[in-house]
């Protein structure tokens, strides 16, 4: 199960550096001038999690192995990008592919990196972002949408339901506003408003690029944007594309050093990353055990047997029980031989709901 987010913004606003320093990789060539970033590179990072080593400790597991996200850097977009004009065709093609949205927006000054507006102003990159993203759906459901109802009319059910949510959709887009405003009535709905692709309706994370002086506490354009996220139901982070990448190749402790320095107590990359694991509704569960701790990742509600096929799809076919210890029993009963004597190892069956923070250990039988 792969998720991706995303990562867009207008050039030279500190996106290639900030997917440099998350994958801690030179795969994106960051230079000072527009489509640097020609084909979206796409890189694995760790989601940071402190439980899987607590885990690991008590189980004296010879490996530890994070759950991964996916982040796509994905080439600059321009005003027009919604007709073609830049990489318009090609931005909106990958940006289509993602599962959540990364918008990097520049909050510094500096005279010497070229803004393509020749301005700092957030809010407005935003705007152009956001209306090429509009536009693009717009434009979309304006030709899906009346065959839709037609097809509806004439009794396909399925174009009906389409055409009832799809419709709601286009009513916002017109007003401005995006598709992820819509709200299907039932699970029908709901199905098919995710297999429509909208742009628009993918949840979406504002990152601030400021400068190191004010990595830990922002600044006024920072704060601009937190008060647009707040505004939407969104969420905002502030980063310094700057000093991730200083830290990408340092070892732990010079690392360590160097964010007290700055007066930060992690990095800005560990809060898009465990954002990002947010914004997609994702929880982590572990097996732990000599060989391996191991984190995975599930959609939040997802059941045992799902869970189960992460791991291996015989696992999930074959599903007969979860043998199931939540983290804090774990940890406090010093690992599987004490929760099992307290009486804290549950068994599990296939309406069990996944809980952030399960140990789980399957038994299946194919």
């Amino acid at each position: 199960m792969g998720f991706r987010c995303g990562i867009v913004g207008l050039p030279n606003v500190g996106k290639s550096t900030l997917f440099n320093a998350l994958t801690e990789t030179q795969a994106a060539q960051a230079a000072n001038y527009p489509f640097c970033t020609i084909e979206p590179n796409v890189g694995q990072v760790a989601v940071p999690d402190p439980r899987l080593d607590q885990l690991a400790a008590i189980a004296k597991s010879a490996k530890i192995i994070a759950t991964q996200l996916g982040f796509v850097d994905i080439a600059g977009l321009v005003k027009g990008a919604s007709k073609g004009e830049g990489l318009g065709n090609q931005f909106l093609g990958n940006i289509r592919e993602v599962d959540a949205i990364v918008h990097v927006l520049r909050c510094f000054e500096n005279d010497d990196i070229q803004h393509v507006s020749n301005k700092v102003d957030p809010l407005a990159d935003a705007e152009v972002v956001e209306t090429e993203l509009l536009l693009a759906d717009l434009e979309s459901l304006e030709k899906r949408v009346p065959n839709l109802v037609k097809k509806g009319q004439q009794g396909d059910k399925e174009s009906k339901i389409a055409a009832s949510v799809l419709s709601q959709a286009l009513d916002l887009l017109r007003e401005g506003k995006p598709a992820r405003l819509t709200q299907p009535k039932d699970e029908e709905e709901a199905r098919v408003f995710s297999q429509a692709q909208l742009i628009t309706a993918k949840p979406i994370l504002y990152v601030c690029n400021v400068n190191e002086e004010d990595a830990a506490n922002g600044n006024d354009l920072s704060a601009k944007v937190f008060e647009k996220a707040r505004a939407e139901g969104a969420n905002a982070v502030v980063v310094s594309a700057a000093i991730e990448a200083e830290l990408v190749g340092m070892e732990i402790d010079e690392r360590l050093a160097f964010l007290e320095e700055m007066g930060l107590s992690e990095t800005g990359l560990a809060r898009v990353i465990r954002s990002g694991y947010d914004l997609l509704h994702l929880i982590t569960f572990f097996t732990v055990g000599p060989k391996e701790a191991r984190a995975w990742t599930v959609e939040k509600g997802a059941k045992a047997p799902q869970a189960a096929g992460v791991i291996h799809s015989d696992f999930e076919r074959g599903f007969i029980r979860a043998e199931t210890i939540a983290f804090d029993d774990y940890v406090a009963l010093g690992g599987e031989a004490g929760a099992r004597d307290a009486g804290k190892l549950r068994q599990e069956g296939k309406e069990y709901v996944v809980a952030d923070g399960d140990v789980l250990h399957f038994k299946f039988n194919v």
